[in-house]
């Protein structure tokens, strides 16, 4: 049996590395979380007079070095000067230098958002008229290539050791407590702590050139390394790794104090660690969750601890699971796992279910925003591949509880039968004793002769006087008989052991209903794998509401918002919005007219996307000009009809490269801001 189970693990080892390295390999990891949603020059605009400065528009705030915006001339060289400011929002500028001639200009960014994730893009535009030019209009981020892969292949063994330790625990204290003294279990748990210990400490390393340069020579690079433990990421990192700390003295008295303990003492102590486990195992889950998608867009105040929930769910599922499988394929014939655990988990994984559905509906709606991004972004595909292995996870542990059930009921005829054999007459039993006492006798008797060998010495040492005995010599010669003797009887003992243990697990592994089961929590796991690698990919992928987002900033976008050079005349803005609330999306339009240095008729509508005028309760605009710090100056409109709101004499006091602002209230809680800028005067 145990020549057949091997090559199954293989085979699930080698199915777990073979669906990593696929998935990750086309996980593109420099896939962006921020977005660019706009740009001054706009992209592949031709403006007519040369600008000062190029300034870049994301969707949420980034991190950027000195060298994280590049502006290329038609022949390659770098006409910015400066590092990148950030006047204000999530616009970043750079300045550029003076009498740039016609030609068209490359502009290369390397960012990385607030989620963790490079970001990282090329665009250009033209002064005069379009020129050939030396740069492509490409860009490959700093995730790409062997850092990339290793950085991908790094976060997917931290949530594989995260899973196995943290769901190993849970099964071991919540369903099965005999199994912390089993050795395979220990093993796998252990595994675990281990995996997540190295994957933090290599992702800490391969963090500062995942994020700038991409060599992995500067994956040692110890300047880059204490940028990198001043991010929010790297504390995040380091605080794992503090974490982990006191996970290990979790393991020690699980596998130590605890396993000792008989079970009325256990009680006591089983309280205290799953207390004390489930604030570590919490812990560890919020360093994700602190760090990456859920720490930034809507809710972010919500979203943090719904996602906390959702990664202990993963691991109280798929973790159990693990440990179920190991239970089953390699637990001794004296501790096999019973059929009480196997349904204390299945409730386990049952409330596991609930919960990953009730987060994972909210996770959909904050990342997604809307149906059509389910099919039309890249995340929403992944999370309908997600969805699909969960439906066949849950469909196979369907068929997993009916064979616990089926377990059960054969349990119960055994034990009544054994209960039946209890109650026989004493009389049967008498002479099965007495023919092993007998057989005992027999084996004494036979062990006396095979010491004196045979001819009755012992008996004659008796009778004899102490002159007639044996000389020293041959006591000597008997003791080493008699120790040969007693290893042979020791090793004979362990042989027969061996082999009752072996019968046991013959028996057990025969049991058509264990085998049943063994073979669905196997298929589990393999669809477990699997589920965990899109997971894993999905965290790497930019958001669907934020790809689409940035596609309708770029599709409504106003040429003349895009003309910076040109003088007077009117402007028109688009901006699209999303307060995060029911019914919370729309477009904001400012028409200002002139657009030039002084009063100028100002008219803003609010509808929704399908073009409806969109009745919000208030709207307010705010002007700044960054390069002479003036601002933001306050408009209040006044609401003319439903959706239209008008201002006149708006002063602007001086030309230049202004930002308007518009804060859209949709209810009494939910509101945003977005901008654009717009070349004035």
């Amino acid at each position: 049996m145990t020549q057949t189970i091997a090559p199954r693990l293989r085979t699930l080892v080698l199915l777990f590395l073979a669906v990593a390295g696929a998935l990750l390999a086309g996980a593109a990891p420099a896939s962006a979380h921020a977005a660019l949603t706009g740009s001054d020059p706009q992209q592949g605009s031709v403006v007519d007079r040369a600008p000062t400065q190029v300034s870049l528009t994301f969707s949420e705030p980034i991190a950027v070095s000195d060298d994280a915006v590049r502006v290329l001339d038609p022949k390659g060289q770098r006409v910015d000067k400066g590092a990148p400011v950030n006047p204000s929002g999530t616009t970043y500028s750079v300045q550029l230098v003076g009498g740039l001639p016609d030609g068209t200009y490359t502009v290369a960014y390397q960012v990385v958002s607030a989620d963790s994730h490079p970001v990282a893009g090329a665009f250009t535009f033209s002064i005069g008229a379009p020129s050939e030019t030396s740069v492509p209009a490409s860009a490959q981020a700093s995730g790409d290539g062997l850092v990339g892969g290793l950085y991908g292949f790094g976060r997917y063994v931290s949530y594989a050791g995260f899973v196995v330790l943290v769901g190993g625990a849970a099964f071991v204290l919540a369903c099965w407590q005999r199994g912390s003294g089993v050795r395979a279990v220990q093993r796998l748990i252990v595994s675990g702590w281990l995996a997540l210990t190295a994957a933090t400490l290599a992702l800490l390393l391969l963090r500062g050139s995942y994020t700038r340069s991409g060599k992995i020579g500067d994956v040692f690079d110890l300047t880059l390394l204490g940028e990198v433990l001043q991010t929010k990421t790297g504390a995040a990192l380091v605080s794992r790794l503090l974490l982990l700390a006191a996970a290990a003295l979790f393991i020690a008295v699980l596998f130590g104090a605890y396993e000792k303990r008989e079970d009325e003492e256990k009680r006591d102590l089983t309280f205290g660690l799953a207390i004390g486990g489930t604030v570590v195992a919490a812990g560890l889950a919020a360093s994700w969750a602190m760090s990456e998608h859920a720490s930034q867009g809507l809710q972010a105040g919500i979203a943090m601890p719904v996602d906390v929930l959702h990664l202990l769910a993963v691991a109280a599922w798929l973790g159990g699971l693990t440990t179920l499988l190991v239970a089953l394929y390699r637990a001794p014939a004296d501790t096999p796992v019973d059929r009480t655990a196997v349904r204390r988990f299945s409730r386990l994984a049952f409330g596991s279910v609930v919960v990953l559905v009730a987060t994972g509906v909210y996770q959909s709606w904050r990342q997604l925003g809307s149906w059509s991004a389910f099919t039309d972004t890249r995340y929403g595909q992944l999370l309908l591949a997600k969805i699909g292995l969960v439906v066949v996870l849950v469909a196979i542990a369907s068929v997993s509880r009916r064979w616990t059930a089926r377990l059960a009921q054969a349990a119960a005829p055994a034990a009544a039968g054994q209960e039946h054999e209890g109650e026989k007459e004493p009389a049967d039993a008498v002479p099965a004793q007495q023919s092993e006492t007998g057989r005992a006798d027999a084996q004494q008797s036979d062990a006396g002769r095979a010491g004196d060998g045979g001819s009755g010495a012992t008996g004659a040492e008796e009778a004899a006087g102490p002159g007639e005995q044996d000389g020293p010599g041959e006591q000597d010669g008997r003791k080493e008989q008699d120790g040969a003797d007693s290893a042979r009887a020791a090793q004979l003992a362990r042989q027969r052991a061996a082999m009752e243990t072996a019968r046991q697990k013959r028996l057990r592994d025969a049991d058509p209903n264990r085998f049943g089961l063994r073979r669905s929590v196997l298929a589990e796991a393999g669809v477990a794998v699997v589920l965990l690698a899109v997971t894993t990919v999905l965290t790497q992928t930019e958001p669907g509401r934020t790809e689409q987002e940035a596609k309708a900033a770029a599709s409504v976008s106003s040429p003349s918002s895009a003309a910076p050079g040109q003088g007077t005349g009117a402007v028109t803005l688009n901006m699209p919005f999303d307060t995060g609330g029911g019914n919370g999306k729309g477009i904001v339009t400012i028409d200002l007219d002139p657009a030039g240095v002084g009063d100028n008729d100002l008219h803003l509508y609010v509808e929704r996307t399908d073009g409806k005028a969109f009745d919000v309760p208030e709207v307010k605009v705010a002007l700044t000009l960054s390069a002479q710090d003036i601002g933001p100056l306050p408009v209040v409109p006044d609401r003319v009809a439903t959706g239209h709101w008008s201002a006149s004499g708006v002063q602007i006091p001086m030309a230049g490269d202004w930002k308007i602002e518009v804060t859209v209230r949709t209810s009494d809680i939910d509101q945003v801001t977005v901008s654009k800028n717009a070349k004035i005067g």
